[in-house]
């Protein structure tokens, strides 16, 4: 496929995990009485991740994560000339995808981005507190099982089709834990996407949701490229 549909592509699909996943949490998790809480922001985000999927698997593997393809890209799974090209439309789809946020959310009276926008953190800017040691056992470990998921369910020997579904409840379950600990990134472009808007601290935390993102994806890499040594997966693996 051609690199410009791809990286299209992954524009299009990053875009809508954050603005459905982020958007759950600005819009709709909050509401009196009939907010969905943690537990439908978990599913919004496994639900952008399984559509987003089955819309744009075809063209470019349906990255939407920088981890992710940085991860693959350790597993021998994906081509080196092509990690930083995704990178960079997985990060400008995430900032679109917060910018459109932001313009739906602000039409609503006393809006404030600095009091809450999905951002991700750990100590005061964690949603329930935790410290920064936590945070990064939870992001390197999540994103390690994340990737794992991934590099198993695009394995050849998977039936075909049923990838999204398995990687999109385990974002889903990912989400239901670390909700808490970090307001679950395991995405560097879903936080850069919405951090600019919050300010503060959401910006000032932002290196540690790219490095400990990559490092449980690469741990992931590794271990998976180990387990499978034997496999027979192409190059390139589309979800």
């Amino acid at each position: 496929m051609d690199i410009s549909k791809r990286l299209m592509a992954e524009f299009f699909g990053t875009f809508w995990l954050v603005l459905g996943g982020c958007g759950a949490a600005v819009l709709a998790a909050g509401v009196p009485a009939f907010g969905i809480g943690y537990a439908g922001v978990a599913l919004a985000f496994g639900l952008t991740v399984l559509t987003g999927a089955y819309a744009f698997g075809h063209i470019s593997g349906a990255h939407f994560n920088p981890a992710v393809t940085f991860g693959l890209w350790v597993g021998g799974r994906f081509p080196a000339k092509d990690v930083v090209p995704y990178w960079i439309a997985q990060v400008v789809g995430g900032f679109a995808g917060g910018t459109v946020l932001y313009l739906i959310a602000s039409g609503a009276s006393g809006f404030d981005p600095a009091a809450g926008f999905a951002a991700n953190g750990y100590g005061d800017a964690s949603p329930q507190h935790y410290s920064m040691m936590a945070g990064a056992v939870c992001e390197i470990a999540m994103t390690f099982m994340f990737l794992m998921v991934i590099l198993g369910a695009t394995s050849y020997k998977e039936p075909a089709g049923f990838a999204p579904i398995a990687i999109g409840l385990a974002l889903t379950l990912i989400h239901l834990i670390s909700i808490p600990v970090t307001n679950t990134s395991v995405n560097p472009a879903r936080s850069m996407g919405v951090a600019f808007f919050q300010g503060g601290a959401a910006i000032g935390q932002l290196w540690f949701f790219w490095v400990m993102p990559l490092v449980g994806a690469g741990l992931a890499g590794l271990v998976q490229r180990w387990l499978s040594s034997n496999d027979t997966t192409a190059t390139e693996t589309k979800m």
